[in-house]
């Protein structure tokens, strides 16, 4: 039976925990919020989502070495501008990733470096270890899986053995996991689907109807498929469940934290007092910075994202930022 450790204890992170937890497998949980770990080591509960009760055999551990040293599966869950200090911590103490699986469920691309997890991975663990990295992702809200809703996710990475053996550690009768090679797919749709989820929020902020917002999505995949066939995605991954999937659960659901952003943002909130509202790590808020500057360097056009990067970070207003999107010249669809 392998022994996984979980890092990050927030609402992914703990029902991850638990799922693995009630398949058998002995299970290990680190966070940095020692009195979070404490919280769920007595309660078993963290909040959020509501209905999580974590399974009474997972492990809280504040240490991090003492999380990570037994662990046959590194499971990280940790917010995707901590996967940099999180990997070079698990060096520091650990020496390398060493003979371990290396599971990364974090959505974003690194600030100024505008690295993905697995770039990340590969720069502080070593090249020669991607085969043992996988990204697990797909549309999965923690509040609908931890109640055991049938979702669906994939198991991404270089090598066809390690994608599955996390779909058999993960996998699941209502939770189900699929495998492809394609992780630079995936982890693209995983964090630009962020960005276009704010606007899709905004949507709903200004009372636009169902064909907006179908349009809104339709012309954001497009535009998430563009930047990462531009660095060696295959377009099939972007149709898939780390694309497509994950993009419409981002952008319609009441558990978006990204799409309330967007909704509190249209309905005249600061930036500031927005993210303050929403309460937790709304990932598209740093996301959209690193993909408009990663849409400049590799020539791609995003208007969508330039639209709310102007919002975020220079002042424009929603109502304008729709504007210009609307007053856009006609060009063919597919281009």
């Amino acid at each position: 039976m392998e022994r996984i450790t979980v890092f990050g204890a927030g609402a992914w992170g703990a029902t991850l925990a638990d799922l693995l937890a009630r398949k058998g497998f002995p299970v290990k949980v680190w966070d940095v919020d020692v009195e979070l770990l404490a919280q769920l080591a007595t309660t078993r509960r963290r909040g959020k989502p509501p209905a999580l009760v974590v399974h009474e055999s997972v492990a809280f551990e504040k240490d991090l070495a003492a999380a990570a040293v037994d662990a046959d599966v590194w499971v990280c869950v940790v917010p995707s501008f901590a996967v940099r200090e999180l990997c070079r911590n698990l060096r520091a103490s650990m020496g390398g990733v060493g003979q371990r699986v290396f599971v990364n469920c974090a959505k974003g691309i690194e600030e100024i470096t505008l690295a993905t997890p697995s770039v990340i991975y590969a720069e502080e663990f070593g090249q020669q270890h991607l085969a043992r990295y996988a990204v697990l992702s797909g549309p999965s809200h923690a509040e609908e899986v931890c109640l055991g809703i049938p979702t669906s996710v994939v198991s991404a990475s270089d090598d066809v053995a390690t994608a599955r053996r996390v779909q058999s550690l993960f996998g699941t009768r209502v939770f189900r996991v699929y495998t492809q090679e394609d992780r630079i797919g995936v982890e693209m749709g995983a964090a630009l689907k962020n960005v276009i989820a704010i606007a899709a929020g905004a949507c709903d902020g200004l009372g636009f109807g169902d064909n907006t917002k179908a349009a809104l999505i339709t012309r954001g995949l497009a535009e998430i498929t563009r930047a990462a066939c531009a660095l060696g995605a295959s377009p099939q991954t972007l149709a898939g469940l780390a694309g497509l999937g994950d993009l419409i659960v981002t952008a319609m659901s009441r558990h978006s934290r990204n799409r309330l952003f967007g909704e509190l943002l249209a309905r005249g909130r600061s930036v500031t007092d927005a993210l303050k509202e929403v309460g937790a790590v709304v990932e598209g808020y740093r996301t959209c910075r690193s993909a408009h500057m990663l849409s400049q360097k590799i020539g791609v056009d995003m208007p969508i994202t330039a639209a709310i990067y102007g919002v975020l970070f220079e002042g424009t207003s929603i109502q304008d930022a729709t504007a210009q999107l609307l007053d856009r010249d006609p060009k063919p669809e597919i281009y």
